[in-house]
């Protein structure tokens, strides 16, 4: 992606943290007719040496595990807040109307090689790793022993594990860094104004960004 370096985000805490809030990943691959783009929750992982590992599953029915093109990388995108910004925020807009509106976001890009987890017991690990993360939230979490044996088993032969060993992550905070310290206090108040969970979260990211945190 296109990544200015004033826009660049590398501390891998924040990377991680990001990949952690909004799992839902877009991974695309390379198959034999081309580009192919799957939306699957991955679940983060840090291995013992400090290696980005990501984990899921698709369904056994969908050709991607099988149609991947050899010793080419697979790409997942994360995506956290985002917002549209109108000019009609920045006071540069009475003082001189050089403005134009633009879109705030952060996103995490993850490339490494997939490989494919055709094991049962593996495939089983994966699942009960993703479901105690989103379900540990809820006041009575759900876990896999709660469904009937039986049908728990038909449900894992019909999915296959995959795994993401990440090899490099980049991050792309695009939050009003580029703009005058009035016009970023400017968008803070109209995003704080709005009133959106997106919006607050939003400008959360410009002020921590303004202040070189971001």
């Amino acid at each position: 992606m296109y990544l200015p370096a004033h826009f660049e985000e590398c501390r891998p805490e924040a990377l991680h943290a990001l990949m952690r809030a909004h799992p839902l990943a877009t991974v695309v691959t390379m198959s034999s007719s081309g580009l192919v783009a799957n939306h699957l929750p991955l679940h983060l992982g840090i291995g013992d040496d400090g290696g980005v590992v990501l984990q899921g599953h698709v369904a056994r029915a969908n050709p991607v595990w099988k149609d991947l093109v050899a010793d080419t990388e697979t790409l997942a995108v994360f995506r956290g807040a985002d917002s549209y910004i109108t000019p009609d925020w920045y006071p540069a807009k009475r003082e001189h109307g050089k403005v134009v509106p633009t879109w705030n976001y952060a996103a995490v890009h993850a490339y490494g090689q997939l490989r494919i987890v055709d094991d049962p017991v593996r495939v089983r690990e994966i699942v009960t790793r993703l479901t105690a993360v989103h379900e540990a939230p809820r006041a009575r979490p759900w876990r896999l022993d709660d469904a009937p044996a039986d049908y728990l088993e038909g449900m894992m032969r019909a999915i296959v594990g995959i795994e993401l060993v990440v090899t490099r992550l980049t991050g792309k905070w695009k939050v009003s860094q580029n703009q005058p310290a009035a016009n970023r206090e400017g968008v803070i108040a109209g995003l704080e104004e709005d009133g959106s969970e997106r919006a607050r979260t939003m400008a959360t990211m410009v002020d921590a960004g303004s202040s070189g945190r971001g």
